[in-house]
Order: C-alpha cells, then structure tokens, then sequence
C-alpha cells in the first residue's frame, strides 16, 4: 500500500469504504461482528449503503449470510425502489468487486480500522443530528447523542467468570424478581418477573391483556416498586383509573363516587407509577428508551415497565420491504433489549390470530403474525375466555413458556372486570390442556342434551343416516366411473 493510499485510508475516504463493503461481503465472521457496530448511514456514498443495507437485510432476513452470486438478484429485489443512478452505481460497484479492482492485500488494514470508521461516521452523523435539535433547544438529547457515538465499542465488561463468580449467581439483587401478585404464577417463576427478563401475556382482544398488565404493574406499585406503564391504546388517565380501581378494589364505574376515599389510599402507598401515553404506531422502541433516559435523569429509577402492548409499537426498521412478522419479531428482541440495557424487567402482551378468539385454552400456535416473538420471551401464559366465561367471570391462564420453572399448566381464574380484578386460582384435574379440553367436552354434551331435548349422543337413527350417506356416495362414485369410460371410448372412436 503506498503512502497516499495510507494517508487516503486514514482519512476513512470512497477507497476505504468500498474496500469495507468488499469485505463484508467476502468474510463472513468479519460480517456477523461488523453487523453489531456498524450502520448503514456510516458509508458516505449512496451505492455503498444500499450495497450493505441489502446484506445485512438479507442475512436478517434468511439468518445466512449471501454469496457473491446470489447478490445479483438480491439487489435486484432489495433495490425496487431506489433511483435508477444508484442502482447502476451498485452494479458496477459489484462488477469491480468481481474483477478484483477493489480487491488487494490491505484486507487486514481495513480490519482493524473498521471500528475507528465507525466511531468517526457515527460522531459525525451525531453532531448533524445536533445541529437540527439546537434549533430545537433539545440540549439533553444533544448530549445523548453525542455520548452514544463516543462510547461505540467501548463496552470493557469481559462477562461472567463461571467459578470466580459464583456467589454472584446467587446473590438475591443478582435476579431481583418483582411478584405478579399471583401465587401460584410467583410459585412456578422464582417470585416473578426478574431483571433483564421479558414476560408476554396473550390473549384476544377483550379478554384482558390491558387488565392483566395493570393486575401486574399495580401488585408491583403496592409493593413499593416504581412501574412505568407506557399505552398505546388507551388514554393515560383511563389507564390511571384501572389502578385506582385495582388497587383499591373500588369498581370502575364508582371511582367518582369514591374519589376522596381513593385518594387517600393512594397516598399512602410507597411505589411511584409513571404512565405515558403514546399513540398507536407512533412510538418506536427508541422512543421509550429516550423517555426512560429523561426519567432517569430526573431521579427516577424505575424497577419494572409495562407495555401496553407491542404489537401497536412501530418497527425501528429502516427496510421498506421488511414484512410485518418480520417486523413484530424485531420489536420484542428491542424490548427484551431494553430489559437487559436497564437491568429491569418488562411486561407487554401480545395479540391472538383467529384461531385464539373461541379456544379453550390458547397455545403459542395463537399469537398474531410472529411466532419468532415466543423465542425471545422469558415468560409467556395466555388467557383463554368464551362466551360464557364472560357472563361467569371466568376464565383460564395456560402458561406456555417459563424458562425458571415447570410450564404447560392450565389454571383456572376468577375475573372481574368491573373492579381490574385477576386471581389465579390452584390447577384443576391434573391443569393439563388435555384435562381441560377433555373436561369441556363433557360439559358441551351436557348442555346440549339440556338445551335440546333431541339431541343424544347415541342417535338411533344415526346409523340408518350412516349407511344412506355411504350408499349414496357409492351409487355416484359408480356413475362418475360409467361416464368417464363412456369418454375414454368416445375420444378413442374419433
């Protein structure tokens, strides 16, 4: 490499950036540890970011990283919607690549550089980000961003050392779990919820996610935790509300009525709630992170969040061609990100396909669009209610994941509505999903021999209806079989 080379890649100049693209896209490892520190917005050059934007889109996409073949037709596909300057630009920038003329011995030069490139890239965009929120008077969020670009790769923590540390495993501050309020979900998870871990509740719409939530957040608060609640559905005093009722177990519809006497209760209670509204598809995981740092630098130091719920959250993503799935995929690995960035843990729900509106008991196979959301949880349980189950106050908690104890439980539970009121009762018959179904069944016949006094599980007439349908099925079959020969002839005559 000659000297102007040098003093042109120490500048991280257009020879840098495409030797940097090359190599992404020919070493894989580099690739997979370059994809945690490096943006696309990094690279100068319109051709590069859409060039690096279309590998890592690809390899998130088919967790495989491309082959130089196969890049032609994925750029065709990821770049539909760029202009036409920038694709030629890509292509002669792979055919180049191919032909080896930004090929060379300096691979290892640019290796090692590649995190100062990103340092620099990334203060860079950071004091153009600035200059837009100095107009603004946005002085705290100036400096948040100046100080995420200076400390890139900077992270000095060298893990935990399996025998130097082992007190600390066991050290009660070490997972610091905050109960549910439910005893006998407490029983089967440690105590609840802990630090860095993400539990999800699944359920239809209307049958009690947002309650479940404010159940768990109000328990928390009581127990002298501090619980931001962020919604993104429903208003911020309709939600302050459901606490009042859950918390003091005045109904809903008499909180007016009680207001003094709510007040009072409140009062006393050591936990701090902070609930912030969003409004639907208008925040990202981003978002709430920056709310979460301008809370921390007023002094509150929260021990749980609550989302309510993710799947109204907006994808950070900035592929256009991102499917939802995909998308609601990406948004719980940000949350399960954020309790592990602020040592918490974190609560949201998550909503049924159709399959999940009549269940008996709701299975992971139910939840909405990403299935891939289940891999991340720490914590899933589902809330299955019919019809009856409504008029009843009933209800039923499976809990289909638990990575700190037993799952695969169906529990009974008492719902009211009318007062935010959840409680999870003992399991029943084994708590199985097989005993439950088994169960219901039973209870179905019942109903109908009641409801209809010609009903019976033992027809009489059932097998006479039997072999009619058989004899009827027989006599086309024999029929559609004439007529096929009687073609077949035909076709043969002429």
């Amino acid at each position: 490499m000659t000297k102007k080379e040098q003093e042109s890649f120490s500048q991280f100049g257009k020879s840098f950036q495409e030797k940097l693209g090359r190599i992404i896209l020919h070493d894989r490892v580099f690739s997979d540890q370059m994809q945690e520190v490096l943006e696309y917005k990094h690279f100068d050059k319109k051709y590069l970011q859409a060039f690096v934007q279309a590998i890592f889109d690809y390899k998130q996409k088919y967790e495989a990283h491309p082959t130089f073949a196969i890049m032609v037709p994925v750029i065709k596909e990821e770049l539909l919607d760029y202009p036409e300057l920038v694709k030629r630009q890509v292509f002669d920038y792979l055919s180049r690549i191919k032909s080896g003329d930004v090929s060379g011995d300096d691979a290892e030069y640019v290796k090692q550089k590649s995190l100062d490139f990103c340092k620099k890239q990334k203060l860079k965009l950071a004091i153009l980000t600035s200059v837009d929120l100095l107009q603004k008077s946005s002085f705290e969020e100036i400096q948040k961003v100046i100080n995420e670009a200076m400390k890139l790769g900077t992270d000095n923590d060298h893990g935990h050392d399996f025998i130097q540390d082992f007190e600390v495993r066991y050290m009660p501050q070490t997972r610091a779990p905050v109960v549910t309020g439910w005893d006998e979900i407490d029983s089967i998870t440690r105590g609840g919820l802990g630090k860095r871990e993400l539990g999800v509740v699944v359920a239809p719409t209307g049958a009690g996610k947002s309650m479940a939530l404010v159940h768990i957040g109000s328990r928390a608060v009581v127990m002298g935790k501090t619980v931001v609640h962020y919604t993104l559905e429903l208003a911020e005093t309709t939600i302050g509300l459901r606490y009042d009722s859950a918390i003091t177990g005045v109904p809903l519809s008499m909180t007016f009525e009680y207001k003094d006497q709510i007040k009072e209760k409140i009062t006393g209670i050591e936990g701090q709630l902070i609930v912030k509204e969003y409004p639907t598809k208008s925040a990202t995981t981003k978002t709430l992170e920056n709310h979460l740092d301008r809370l921390r630098q007023k002094g509150v130091e929260p021990d749980m969040i609550i989302v309510d719920y993710a799947d109204l959250l907006r994808p950070a993503t900035t592929s256009y061609k991102q499917e939802l799935r995909h998308s609601l995929g990406d948004i719980y690995e940000e949350l399960r990100g954020i309790a592990q960035k602020y040592d918490m843990p974190v609560w949201t729900a998550s909503q049924t396909n159709r399959g999940g509106l009549n269940a008996e008991v709701i299975t992971m196979e139910a939840i909405s669009e990403a299935f891939n959301k289940c891999f991340v949880a720490d914590f899933i349980c589902t809330i299955s209610r019919t019809a009856q189950d409504k008029t009843e106050n009933t209800g039923r908690m499976f809990v289909a994941k638990n990575r700190n104890g037993p799952d695969g439980m169906v529990y009974p539970m008492h719902m009211d509505t009318s007062k935010v009121y959840l409680e999870v009762l003992p399991v029943e018959d084994g708590g199985t999903i097989d005993s439950v179904v088994a169960k219901t069944k039973v209870e179905q016949q019942q109903w109908l021999v009641k409801k209809y006094k010609n009903y019976s599980g033992n027809d009489p007439d059932a097998k006479a209806k039997k072999e009619k349908k058989l004899e009827s099925e027989q006599k086309m079959k024999t029929e559609l079989r004439a007529l096929k020969e009687q073609l077949e002839k035909e076709k043969e005559a002429q």
